[in-house]
């Protein structure tokens, strides 16, 4: 066994756990952008909420 065959099992496995075998390069780096906008999004609507909660309890006091 070389270490390049090894890279490309570790690659594999790695593609496979993300969810990417079989996407061409460009595809990967699209769901990688989107992934990471998905993931501000999030967070954007965490501080929406949150920021929502504190101004109705100031509002009803």
């Amino acid at each position: 066994m070389n270490e390049g065959t090894l890279g490309n099992w570790v690659n594999l496995d790695k593609q496979a756990r993300e969810g990417t075998r079989g996407l061409s390069t460009g595809d990967v780096a699209e769901l990688t952008r989107l992934r990471a906008e998905n993931a501000e999004l999030r967070m954007e609507r965490d501080v929406l909420k949150r920021s929502v909660v504190l101004w109705v309890k100031e509002a009803t006091k």
